[in-house]
């Protein structure tokens, strides 16, 4: 899965630790996350997409690896 957070974090001028604070997780999770090193849940993916007030899909997108095929 693909996202935008690190886009959307800046795009309100938020730093990781802030942002962390207002999800309800730790920077090392944030930092995960715009890393595609850890995939949210679905209730963290929505409490970030409701956070910056967009769809879910405008923040993480799923895209099928060409192995699966």
């Amino acid at each position: 899965m693909k996202n935008k957070l690190k886009v959307y974090r800046a795009m309100h001028n938020l730093t990781q630790e802030q942002l962390a604070d207002k999800i309800g997780v730790s920077r090392q999770t944030v930092i995960a996350i715009e890393n595609d090193k850890y995939l949210p849940s679905l209730g963290l993916a929505f409490k970030i997409a409701r956070l910056f007030k967009v769809k879910v899909e405008e923040i993480f997108t799923y895209q099928e690896d060409d192995k699966d095929e």
